[in-house]
């Protein structure tokens, strides 16, 4: 042994064999959780259940086939937070669950939750409404009751119809679930950018699981 190891007093050594044992189990730990929460993300996507492209279809015919199906919702969502707007399905989504309140108790709360995150002048996620719609909205709010936001949320709606909707039909976000597995690299196909296919359809199965 080194001289200088061997005038270590015996407490010495046996603190640094102890500590590199725990530094080598601490690393061999970390590097199997690492893999463990690979795994568990990929058997995530995987393990999803696979969308036929007859059930995506549905969602073309309209709006509402889209966001009343649980992954068409999720799909539409991440198409629009890609976009930067996707403050118009959330107030949707607000909207269709205020709806179903049953405690009298909870609607003004609530009400005002949804205002001051989507409606009012400080709102953090403004949607676009028409002066007439907002006020009107507004003055809902002295009493709220389970339609104060039905006018607004049919405007939004609209909206969404008339707008995103549409550039959701042309997206990869769509078009790469409706196309059926193993499909050749046809012309439609090979436009579409590889690489943000992929990724657009892993952020949606994630948000299914």
């Amino acid at each position: 042994m080194c001289k200088g190891l061997a005038a270590l007093p015996a407490t010495c050594l046996k603190s640094a064999k102890d500590m590199k044992h725990r530094l080598g189990f601490l690393l061999q730990k970390s590097d199997s959780c690492d893999y463990s929460s690979s795994q568990g993300k990929k058997e995530k996507i995987y393990s999803s259940p696979r969308l036929s492209p007859e059930e995506v279809r549905k969602w073309a015919d309209s709006l509402e086939n889209l966001i009343h199906h649980d992954r068409g919702l999720a799909a539409f969502r991440a198409f629009l937070k890609s976009e930067y707007s996707e403050e118009n399905i959330e107030f949707w989504v607000s909207c269709e669950e205020y709806k179903k309140t049953k405690s009298p108790a909870k609607l003004s709360p609530k009400a005002r939750k949804i205002y001051d995150e989507f409606i009012s002048v400080q709102a953090t996620k403004e949607v676009n409404l028409d002066s007439c719609t907002r006020e009107k909205t507004s003055h809902n709010m002295l009493e709220p009751t389970l339609s104060c936001f039905d006018e607004a949320q049919r405007k939004i709606f609209t909206l969404m119809e008339k707008d995103s909707y549409r550039r959701f039909l042309k997206s990869p976000y769509y078009l790469d679930l409706v196309s059926p597995p193993g499909a050749g690299c046809g012309p439609e196909n090979c436009k579409r950018n590889h690489t943000h296919s992929l990724d657009c359809n892993s952020n949606i199965i994630s948000q299914c699981a």
